[in-house]
């Protein structure tokens, strides 16, 4: 993943954030926010942990938890919770603020993509329905490439049925 030309500015929006909500703004705080802010990745709470620890901030996960709450609510991280047993964190105004995501099952990689096919698809609801669109979420679960390539596969597991007749 290619890493964003500069946290400041979103630094300077976070910070006024915090200021807005009557919290300090900490090196803690900036620290976390930037591992995040400079990653186009999709971040767990020990990836950032790591980050930080290379590069000499030991900061405990409680604050960095705390932290990421703070980034959430102030919009400009988004919590992703993928199915892996922990949450993943993404910078919003990243150069692809509008995507959706390819997850895969074996390996936990994560892989953005555009498709303005469902602009369209919100633009047809919209008309049918007289439903106007806020937002959306698209998660695609599967094999990556690579996995594949390694020869993982999925086992067909077909339709289930919720009740058991046995």
């Amino acid at each position: 993943m290619t890493e964003a030309p500069s946290a400041r500015p979103f630094l300077n929006l976070f910070g006024r954030y915090l200021r807005e909500q009557g919290l300090p703004v900490t090196h803690q705080r900036e620290a976390v926010a930037q591992v995040v802010f400079e990653s186009e990745a999709h971040l767990s709470v020990d990836e950032i942990e790591r980050r930080l620890r290379d590069r000499g901030d030991r900061i405990g996960k409680a604050t960095i938890y705390r932290t990421l709450d703070l980034l959430v609510r102030s919009r400009l991280v988004e919590e992703h919770d993928f199915g892996e047993g922990f949450k993943r964190y993404e910078h919003r105004l990243s150069r692809q603020p509008v995507h959706e995501h390819l997850v895969c099952l074996e390996c936990g990689k994560v892989i953005e993509f555009q498709a303005r096919e469902i602009a369209a698809v919100e633009a047809r609801v919209q008309v049918m329905h007289g439903f106007l669109p806020a937002r959306h979420r698209l998660e695609v679960y599967g094999l990556c490439r690579e996995c594949q390539e390694a020869g993982v596969t999925l086992p067909y597991q077909g339709l289930t049925c919720p009740i058991d007749t046995v």
